[in-house]
């Protein structure tokens, strides 16, 4: 394993470890599922034509970038605080069945977070980075985006706004009317994946990236939170079926909204930490998207 020196105020030694051939083989499959999406999306037939492939490749590019450097901000955040962990593991999914052609991907922390500190700046770091790219990610995409009547429109997906997609659709496009909607360019559907993405980590249950930070922040506390949190997907669901099918995920996948003790809690949190925190809670204000998908 090779090592990097990137700080010599806090002597910080980067970690490059060996590329496994699961970590290889998961991420060239994701390559290719996402690849098949964003072809798909742009009407190629892979079957007739298979080098029309390469119309999959703003999107497979941007959302791959988009995951990987959420992942990667965990990832060096752990290095930071001597906390191993693992590379990125990209969960390749069939284009045919998930649109997107990937189910996300994940680090695995295989060594005991031991502060507060370090909960949170771990957790916080991936939908921070994440975010970073998914704005401009964004404005790009918007701004090449097709306009179109919204009569023209109605057997496509229509996908939910966020107060942040809005104020990015307005910016990039001020002068589109009522009766006027953008068909999403693949660019800028990855870059709202992302924000999609970003909020759903930042949910404050479990051992999701909101659960790290709502813990590290109140304690014991977090339970509380998370079961209100909970709750608040039921009449979500209502609005739409999404949050009760990511309810159930999370129930399933997480076991519990309660999250794990750590050693050192009684270490206090800096206060550049706890505005990390609190930066945290307006990206998900900002990325909350009320009814994601509308048929």
């Amino acid at each position: 394993m090779n090592q990097i020196k990137i700080s010599q105020k806090d002597d910080i030694l980067f970690k490059i470890p060996k590329i496994s051939k699961l970590h290889f083989t998961l991420f060239l499959l994701t390559v290719i599922s996402t690849l098949l999406s964003g072809a798909l999306m742009q009407g190629a037939n892979i079957i007739s034509n298979p080098l029309s492939i390469i119309k999959g490749f703003p999107f497979s590019i941007t959302l791959l970038l988009i995951l990987g450097t959420h992942e990667f901000g965990h990832y060096y955040y752990a290095q930071k605080h001597k906390v191993d962990a693992t590379l990125p593991y990209f969960i390749p999914a069939p284009p045919f069945i998930f649109l997107i052609g990937t189910f996300g991907a994940f680090i695995k922390i295989k060594s005991e977070i031991k502060n507060r500190e370090a909960l949170l700046q771990i957790g916080a770091a991936g939908p921070i980075a994440g975010f970073i790219i998914a704005i401009p990610s964004l404005i790009i995409g918007l701004k090449i985006s097709d306009v179109y009547e919204k009569i023209d429109m109605q057997s496509a997906l229509i996908l939910g706004d966020s107060i942040l997609m809005k104020l990015l659709i307005w910016f990039t496009h001020p002068n589109l009317l009522e009766s006027q909607d953008l068909m999403l360019h693949p660019i800028a559907f990855a870059g709202w994946i992302g924000l999609l993405v970003t909020m759903l980590n930042l949910l404050p249950i479990g051992q999701l990236d909101g659960g790290h930070i709502a813990y590290a922040m109140f304690g014991r506390q977090q339970h509380w939170i998370a079961r209100i949190a909970l709750t608040a997907l039921i009449p979500l669901s209502f609005i739409s079926l999404n949050w009760l099918v990511w309810g159930i995920l999370i129930l399933f996948l997480m076991r519990s909204t309660n999250h794990p003790p750590i050693e050192d809690f009684n270490v206090p949190l800096s206060k550049k930490s706890i505005w990390v925190g609190y930066i945290c809670f307006l990206i998900f204000i900002l990325c909350f998207i009320p009814a994601p998908f509308k048929f």
